[in-house]
């Protein structure tokens, strides 16, 4: 598989900010979604793709001093897929170069599928790829809060798409986000065919996140979700 060059893909990788905290940049090829939460001297990365293009991604978070003094970051998998998780070894190596202490975190579901390295949830052959188990430090469950800097974001956990897939809900006093992973798109939901994907559970999932007051939705593929309970209602119409 061809590594990409930056200049190939001057639209694509525009960052795309959501003041006051947080930089989107839209995943290249196969690759999921990257989100970029910055608060004080901590920052969380969530999701990395395939590790394909981790250095386009790596190279816009320099150019535009994303990361500028930034001493510690945690990386959230939204669930266990490889396009989401395959860039998470190589970028925690090229943070730690940069003398910033790397956390890995995830639903404690993904979590054990990551350190397990169980290829038959984490699809990376379906790729070309192959990937190495890892340790995740912060096994959490439902509920839970994810601390950067003063910033608390909550895990709701919404299987579905697969058993360990979680949102990442941020409320920060100006704006409230949900960041989806594959449960939810706009329009649409991830796949269920999937080894521990289920149908009625997804279900069970969107119902869930209905209740949480939501001005953006951040999918792991696509385009920001504006209406949210419009969007989710839509798609439960017709699931």
């Amino acid at each position: 598989m061809r590594i990409s060059s930056i200049e190939e893909f001057p639209r694509e990788i525009v960052p795309v900010e959501i003041p006051p905290h947080i930089v989107m940049l839209r995943g290249i090829g196969w690759d999921s979604n990257v989100y970029l939460v910055r608060d004080g001297d901590e920052a969380l990365i969530i999701d990395t793709g395939t590790g394909v293009n981790w250095h386009v991604y790596a190279e816009i978070w320099e150019r535009e001093g994303y990361l500028r003094e930034v001493k510690r970051a945690i990386i959230f998998n939204t669930h266990e897929h490889f396009d989401h998780v395959g860039g998470n070894s190589t970028l925690a190596d090229w943070l730690k170069g940069k003398g910033i202490e790397v956390l890995f975190a995830a639903h404690e579901v993904t979590a054990k599928t990551l350190e397990k390295g169980d290829d038959y949830v984490i699809l990376a052959y379906s790729y070309g790829r192959k990937f190495e188990p890892q340790r995740v430090d912060l096994h959490m469950g439902d509920g839970e809060r994810l601390k950067v800097g003063s910033l608390e974001l909550e895990l709701v956990h919404t299987p579905g798409h697969t058993a360990g897939s979680a949102c990442l809900y941020l409320d920060d006093g100006e704006t409230r986000v949900m960041f989806t992973g594959d449960t939810v798109f706009k329009g649409t939901v991830g796949r269920v065919d999937l080894p521990t994907g289920n149908g009625w559970k997804l279900q069970e999932s969107l119902e869930k996140l209905l209740e949480y007051e939501v001005d953006f939705g951040l999918p792991g593929h696509g385009w920001v979700i504006k209406d949210w309970r419009g969007n989710i209602n839509s798609i439960l119409g017709w699931l």
